[in-house]
């Protein structure tokens, strides 16, 4: 039986507004979501720069600059046939599906955070 999990990794800026933090090693799963929690105080500045990527693999998963509030994203990656060639639906519209995650960590990279400011992330893996 599969089940989705929620993965909560708090982040905190250096004094030049840089930060990079790892989740917990995830044995599996589904990338599904990943909410940033902006506090209402105290949190990333306007402006900021967050990058995910799957340590082990690179495998990107967020890249945003410019990030003023929370929000939620629902990256995918594209899938392709046995013959390597892009799956579309219908010829025209890209085929996508969510992002494996084995045996590894979530990889987050903040740029212009702000000095010592916080926020959350918040993983579904199903």
């Amino acid at each position: 039986m599969s089940y989705a999990k929620r993965i909560t990794v708090p982040v905190v800026t250096a004094a030049d507004g840089g930060a990079t933090v790892y989740s917990d090693p995830i044995d599996f799963g589904l990338l599904s979501q990943i909410r940033y929690v902006k506090p209402g105080s105290g949190g990333f500045d306007d402006g900021s720069t967050i990058t995910m990527t799957a340590e082990a693999t690179g495998e990107s998963l967020w890249t945003e600059a410019n990030v003023n509030a929370s929000a939620t994203r629902a990256p995918r990656q594209a899938t392709h046939g046995t013959n390597g060639a892009a799956a579309s639906f219908a010829a025209t519209f890209p085929v996508q599906d969510k992002i494996a995650i084995v045996a590894d960590r979530i990889k987050i990279v903040i740029a212009a955070g702000g000095n010592v400011k916080s926020a959350s992330f918040i993983f579904v893996l199903v």
